[in-house]
């Protein structure tokens, strides 16, 4: 079972409950993106783009540096614990245990309580969460908290920020797109 499937096990709503939730949280927080009603349907159902889209995959997110070579995406929406969890996942072909697979998860989370990047350490995502050995470091005008890779999200770096109060980035990146992460990061705008 490939990255996609696995996030998109872990990330089913029942569609009804989120299509009466997303409206009224978007309200409370309008500088967060809120996935549509289309995407909410897409995640549930684990529908696989091909070819994936392109940098506006999210409604109210642009990732202006994509790399070249994806054959497939998949948005993923996954609201618990407060929090709305929106994010597209572009991937190769290749088998996840090649070297040479090449996955970008970036994922956009509404959280009320984020304020600071060391909070990313104890958010409660169900999935990538900043439990291993962590370094800060300084990306334009962005704090952003990183580590190694590992579990569910493979090998790799996992990068995240708060974008501005109540709104948290995260970027997955597999070894092939590490050298080009910096660029990535850069280019995600809300």
């Amino acid at each position: 079972m490939n990255k996609i499937q696995n996030l998109a096990a872990l990330a089913v709503l029942p569609v009804a409950a989120a299509l009466v939730a997303l409206p009224a949280q978007a309200a409370e927080r309008p500088s967060c993106p809120a996935p549509s009603k289309a995407d909410v349907r897409r995640s549930s159902a684990a529908k696989v783009d091909k070819p994936a889209r392109g940098a506006a995959a999210m409604k109210g997110v642009r990732v202006n540096h994509i790399p070249k070579g994806f054959t497939y995406g998949q948005v993923l929406v996954n609201k618990h614990d407060g929090m709305v969890e929106y994010s597209y996942q572009w991937s190769d072909d290749r088998d996840d245990m090649s070297r040479r697979h090449r996955s970008l998860w970036v994922r956009v989370v509404c959280w009320p309580k984020a304020t600071s990047v060391a909070q990313l350490k104890n958010a409660p995502f169900h999935i990538g969460t900043f439990s291993g050995d962590t370094t800060t470091t300084k990306i334009g005008d962005r704090e952003v908290l990183r580590q190694g890779g590992d579990g569910a999200l493979g090998a790799g770096v996992y990068s995240g920020w708060v974008e501005r109060p109540g709104v948290v980035v995260t970027v997955m990146a597999t070894p092939p797109l590490v050298p080009g992460l910096t660029k990535i990061i850069k280019g995600v705008r809300l």
